[in-house]
């Protein structure tokens, strides 16, 4: 079984998927880190030169390839569940987990980030929150859909462990 982590930017999911994998004694994927090994680039550079169309076909093509691995954690881009179906692609080959956030917190994550991301960059501060906040309210109808839903602050990863092994009736 797959474990899925989903999520705005921001929110958390590789340090999240990282800690959960470990307790858990599973293989932990990111799949933006998986995408830049793959293909020999950055995401900021890839979306810069090639379009965030075509990224979103090459992110597709990576869900599909870690979708295969067994037991694993698999912290995804903020936007890949939501393109592609890719969301119904990640319910029917393992458990999602949604890091809920309020968008104060996305918001105070991102100013003291030191990675830029290609959605908000060359914006003022202003028209990123802007950005963000209209980015959140679109994708969250997305996001809803997965299996379990935690509020991204002070997250318990014990808690977490417990909320999953729970869940995984569905795979049985």
């Amino acid at each position: 079984m797959n474990i899925f982590i989903i999520g705005f930017m921001f929110s958390g999911k590789s340090t999240i998927g990282k800690k959960l994998a470990q307790s858990m004694n599973m293989e932990f994927i990111d799949t933006d880190k998986y995408f830049e090994n793959k293909y020999n680039i950055t995401i900021n550079d890839f979306f810069k030169k090639y379009g965030e169309e075509l990224f979103r076909d090459f992110e597709h093509k990576i869900l599909l390839e870690v979708i295969k691995k067994d037991n694993c954690v698999i912290s995804t881009g903020g936007g890949l569940p939501c393109f592609n179906n890719n969301i119904e692609i990640i319910n029917q080959n393992g458990l999602s987990v949604y890091i809920n956030m309020a968008l104060s917190s996305i918001i105070h994550r991102q100013a003291l980030s030191k990675k830029k991301r290609p959605l908000l960059d060359n914006l003022s501060q202003e028209d990123m929150q802007e950005r963000m906040a209209t980015l959140l309210k679109k994708r969250e109808i997305i996001y809803q859909k997965a299996d379990i839903i935690i509020k991204g602050e002070n997250i318990d990863i014990k808690e977490l462990q417990e909320k999953i092994l729970s869940n995984t009736s569905k795979f049985k």
